[in-house]
């Protein structure tokens, strides 16, 4: 059985590593949760590149059911076909059209299979799940035919934590909480993205960065995507290391809400009073 190793794009930490690699052997969905930019959904591209498997995303919405990544039946598409008496009218298995679980199935070779942000849907979505997930299995009715996994697919679920799952759900999964990254691992996350970058611009950015998430009141604090962002937008902008914690230059590639920047700016003032 191959094992994820992390790869050159992905730094995950032992502990997620081993959970990965546990849900695989185990053949059990892993859900991971963790606050925005913590590299969830990354986590799925990074093992399906590193088993050599394909990978199906289906990213959840509020509006998304259940029945959605089964199948439809295109009921629509059958009474058109009706009307201008199409002879395959009667062949009710070209009018199912397979969702992204079932597609998952419906796969000889085994996949990654990623739902993102599972809490986005209804408390009943992950309900809907349950006997999907665990047997692998589900039925059409109007063509009276069972669809199996063909090889069981590594199933990856992301969850943002914007509200409980039902109890039933989590004992059928393994569980990662990713915490945010320390300083240390931040700085190897972001050389994977700029492997030139000035050791000095990146500490000072850094310690920036971490300084700002620290301020009390903050209600969103800015997150691992949002940080190679504004480090990038530094470098667009020739910002030399010294002014970064002085000027706080492009500061709205990290903060997106009023109440965020004055929190920062009560923060300074308070700095400077002291």
């Amino acid at each position: 059985m191959k094992e994820f190793c992390g790869s050159r794009g992905y730094v995950a930490s032992d502990d997620l590593l081993r959970s990965v690699n546990i849900a695989i052997a185990l053949q059990k969905p892993l859900l991971i949760r963790g606050e925005p930019g913590t590299g969830k959904t990354m986590l799925a591209e990074a093992v399906a590149e590193t088993l050599g498997m394909e990978l199906i995303v289906w990213n959840i919405k509020s509006t998304t059911k259940a029945q959605d990544g089964l199948y439809v039946y295109d009921t629509v598409q059958r009474l058109y076909d009706s009307q201008f008496g199409n002879e395959s009218v009667d062949q009710i298995a070209k009018y199912i059209k397979f969702g992204k679980l079932g597609t998952a199935f419906k796969k000889e070779k085994q996949v990654v299979l990623l739902i993102d942000e599972i809490d986005k849907a209804d408390l009943e979505f992950p309900n809907d799940l349950l006997w999907e997930l665990d047997k692998m299995e589900f039925y059409i009715p109007e063509t009276e035919e069972t669809v199996k996994a063909k090889v069981r697919p590594v199933v990856i679920i992301t969850s943002n934590a914007e509200k409980e799952l039902p109890d039933a759900f989590l004992r059928r999964c393994i569980f990662h909480y990713i915490n945010f990254p320390d300083q240390e691992m931040m700085e190897n996350i972001v050389r994977v993205h700029f492997e030139d970058l000035d050791h000095n611009l990146l500490r000072q950015a850094l310690k920036t960065f971490y300084s700002i998430r620290d301020l009390r009141g903050l209600q969103k604090r800015p997150s691992t995507s949002e940080l190679i962002d504004w480090i990038q937008a530094l470098q667009i902008g020739g910002i030399a290391p010294q002014r970064i914690a002085e000027e706080m230059p492009f500061v709205g590639v990290l903060l997106k809400k009023d109440e965020d920047f004055a929190v920062l700016s009560r923060g300074e003032n308070a700095k400077r009073v002291g």
